[in-house]
C-alpha cells in the first residue's frame, strides 16, 4: 500500500512508519522535523497547514495518523489547535484525495473517567468527562474521525486504536521522565504502588497499528484498546525501570490525597509561570499511579488478528541492554 504516517520523528511513530518500509508499502511521513526513516518519503509541515496536508495525502491509499501534542499541562488553544483542528483537517484532506483507511491513533484516557478501569473495554470516547487537556482534545479528536467512517465502497474506513502506555528503548516520554525522577531522587510511590495497570511494550504496539491498516475495511468504525494484556502493579513496574536504567527504584511513599491537592497546587503554580515543561507531580498523574486500569485483550486480539509478540519481561531485558549499550565506551 502507500500509507501517510504522521508523527513518525517518534520512538512509536517512527516503528510503525519503517515497519511498513520494512514489509514493502510506500511510505511518506509528514512532520515538522526529520523522521530519519530509511526508503519513506518526507513531507515537512504542521498538521494544521493545508498546503502540507495536501501534498502528504495525494495518492495516499491508507493513513496512520499519530501527530498529536502530548503533554501532562499546557493551555487548551495548543490542544485544540494540533489534536482536534489538525485532525479534522487531515480528515478532510483524506476525504477530498479519495483515501480509503484511516486510522486514529488514540489514548484510552479518551474514556477515563478518574474511576478504577478493571478488564475494560474500548468505552465511547467522552470529552466531557475526561481528565485533563490532553485526554478531552483526544477524545473529541477520535469522534471527529469515527464520524467520517463511511466504509469499504462508501468512502473512508476509519478505526480508532487506543495504545496504553506505550514504552520502549529510546522512549523520552514514559522511560525518560520515570529515569530521570528516579535519578534526582523526586519518584515516590502513590500509596503502595499496588494498583495494577496496563503497559504495552513499543513493538507490539507497532505491530497492533501495521495490524490496524490492514483489517481497516472490515473492523471499520470501532475503537480497539491495545496493551500488552500483563498488568502488573506500578511498583513493580516503576522498579523494573529503575533497574533496567541501573537507577535506584522508588522507596519513598506519599499517601494519594498528599499526592493528588499537591499535584493540583503544582498544576496551578506552572499555569500561573506559563511554563510548559511538566511539574514533578499533577492530579492527573497522581490518579494514574493510584488508581487500576488494565484492559480485556480479547475483543482487539479477534478483530486485528494480532496478540502482543514481545512479554513485559523481555521488554524490560531489551530496555536494559539498550541502556548497557549506552553506556559502553
Amino acid at each position: 500500500m502507500r500509507v501517510l504516517v504522521t508523527g513518525a520523528s517518534g520512538m512509536y511513530g517512527g516503528g510503525v512508519a519503517r515497519a511498513l518500509v520494512e514489509r514493502g508499502d510506500e511510505v511518506t511521513v509528514l512532520q515538522r522535523r526529520p523522521a530519519g526513516v530509511p526508503g519513506a518519503l518526507e513531507v515537512r509541515g504542521d498538521i494544521t497547514d493545508p498546503g502540507a496536508l495536501a501534498r502528504a495525502v495525494a495518492a495516499q491509499d491508507a493513513i496512520i495518523h499519530l501527530a498529536a501534542r502530548v503533554a501532562v499541562v499546557g493551555e487548551w488553544p495548543e490542544f485544540e489547535r494540533i489534536n482536534v483542528h489538525g485532525t479534522a483537517a487531515l480528515i478532510d484532506a483524506a476525504r477530498h484525495a479519495g483515501v480509503g483507511r484511516f486510522v486514529f491513533v488514540s489514548s484510552p484516557s479518551v474514556a477515563h473517567r478518574g474511576e478504577a478501569l478493571v478488564g475494560a473495554r474500548a468505552e465511547p470516547a467522552d470529552p466531557d468527562r475526561a481528565r485533563g487537556n490532553y485526554a478531552r482534545s483526544k477524545a473529541m479528536a477520535e469522534r471527529i474521525a469515527l464520524a467520517a467512517d463511511r466504509g469499504p465502497g462508501q468512502g473512508m474506513s476509519v478505526v480508532a486504536i487506543r495504545p496504553h502506555l506505550v514504552w520502549g528503548p529510546g522512549d523520552t516520554q514514559l522511560i525518560g521522565r520515570i529515569v530521570e525522577r528516579a535519578r534526582t531522587g523526586r519518584l515516590a510511590l502513590i500509596d503502595q504502588g499496588a494498583a495494577l495497570i496496563d503497559t504495552t511494550y513499543v513493538d507490539n504496539a507497532v505491530e497492533a497499528t501495521v495490524a490496524a491498516v490492514d483489517r481497516c475495511e472490515d473492523v471499520h468504525g470501532r475503537a480497539f484498546v491495545i496493551s500488552n494484556g500483563e498488568p502488573r502493579p506500578v511498583r513493580e513496574i516503576l522498579t523494573e525501570v529503575c533497574r533496567a536504567a541501573g537507577v535506584e527504584p522508588p522507596r519513598r511513599r506519599v499517601p494519594f490525597r498528599v499526592a493528588h491537592a499537591g499535584g493540583a497546587a503544582a498544576e496551578a503554580v506552572w499555569r500561573g509561570l506559563g511554563r510548559e515543561d511538566d511539574p514533578p507531580m499533577t492530579a492527573f498523574l497522581a490518579e494514574q499511579l493510584a488508581t487500576a486500569h488494565w484492559f480485556d485483550q480479547r475483543e482487539t486480539m479477534a478483530a486485528l488478528e494480532w496478540s502482543p509478540r514481545v512479554p513485559l519481561a523481555e521488554g524490560f531485558e531489551r530496555l536494559s541492554r539498550a541502556y548497557q549499550d549506552a553506556a559502553a565506551p
